[in-house]
């Protein structure tokens, strides 16, 4: 089988290699892999050593978005031969931690766990992959190969359900929801803000290209600049990863706001905060909360399966921008202004 696989790193050496096909364990699914979804993490992996090499291999199988169809499903798997499956990236430590072994490996405490595609296990690019039945995903043959949203849809899944928990602390009734950018992972999060019958707000430079039209199908409103915003929003999902950003937002949003933070700006785990008295006036007097989200869980998969099979399958379609064949699998990283979603197309 052909694969796409990379040495942390070191972008040059990235290349499609012939790889022997994979032979289940028992109990395991044995899949064939039809799209992987490109984003920043896959980048990060390539051109900048983000994650480590499965151990005793010098290269290793990249991208962690999957979509497949299930070849070989053992009896006792709970699957069937032909059904859609998509993989889940993260997995619990060997010697799980106290969230690991209690099945939230997202909120792991010592960070060894690993993850498909990006830290010590091969990811979903190939032809043919394996996957434990317990770490794979059930998707409805009406929703087929844009189940490859899943893994995205997963992480706004799990922001929006910190939303909820967080809400809960008090009177909460929001009404109003900002995102921020529209990229895949914004658009998704206005997908679920719409579905929990929200007005929705989505803020991005861009003015032109499919990203506004996108917004506006769902029946949302686009903004480029936070002046002409005029509502405070009770909800915001940040995806830039900028701290300037977010400091700037929490002056427009309303008292008792919640705003989850979901983009990455780099690998350093701090943020550059503003004037005490800024904080005092903007988070301590507002009761507000500002809480950050990654990853997900076998629960956030299962909500993002359910939200992509009722949404409109067109708008689904839309978001993928462009669709790359396996042999040319490098060309992911030469993606222009108006894409949202590109993929590879693993059969191509």
């Amino acid at each position: 089988m052909k694969a796409a696989t990379v040495v942390p790193g070191k972008p040059e050496l990235s290349a499609v290699t012939e790889l022997p096909d994979p032979v289940p364990q028992p109990g395991e699914l044995l899949v064939r892999g039809l799209l992987v979804g490109f984003c920043r993490i896959d980048r990060d992996v390539t051109e900048h050593a983000h994650g480590a090499l499965p151990p005793g291999q010098d290269r290793m199988v990249l991208f962690h978005e999957s979509v497949g169809q299930a070849v070989h499903a053992p009896a006792i798997s709970g699957f069937q031969d032909g059904d859609y499956v998509v993989g889940v990236v993260r997995r619990p430590d060997p010697e799980p931690c106290e969230a690991c072994a209690a099945g939230q490996w997202d909120f792991c405490l010592n960070g060894e766990y690993t993850e498909r595609g990006i830290r010590g296990l091969d990811g979903f690019g190939a032809q043919l992959w394996t996957v434990e039945p317990q770490f794979a995903i059930k998707v409805s043959p009406g929703l087929g190969a844009l189940g490859v949203l899943t893994e995205p849809a997963s992480v706004v899944a799990k922001a929006w359900e910190q939303v909820d928990m967080i809400g809960r602390r008090a009177y909460f009734a929001p009404h109003r929801a900002l995102v921020t950018r529209a990229g895949p992972i914004g658009l998704l999060a206005a997908l679920l803000g719409v579905q929990r019958g929200l007005e929705v707000h989505v803020l991005d430079q861009v003015a032109e290209g499919p990203r506004p039209d996108l917004v506006r199908a769902l029946g949302a409103t686009y903004h480029t600049s936070l002046d002409d915003l005029r509502c405070e929003p009770d909800v915001v999902i940040e995806t830039t990863g900028s701290g300037r950003l977010v400091f700037e937002v929490l002056q427009h949003t309303a008292r008792n706001a919640i705003t989850v933070l979901t983009g990455l700006a780099g690998h350093h785990r701090t943020m550059p905060f503003p004037a005490e008295a800024a904080i005092d006036n903007e988070l301590m007097l507002d009761n507000d909360v500002v809480v950050s989200s990654v990853n997900a869980n076998l629960r956030h998969y299962k909500q993002a399966v359910q939200a992509l099979a009722a949404a409109d399958r067109n708008w689904l379609e839309s978001l993928i921008s462009r669709r790359i064949p396996l042999r040319n699998w490098t060309d992911v990283f030469d993606t222009g202004p108006d894409e949202v979603k590109v993929v590879v197309d693993l059969q191509a």
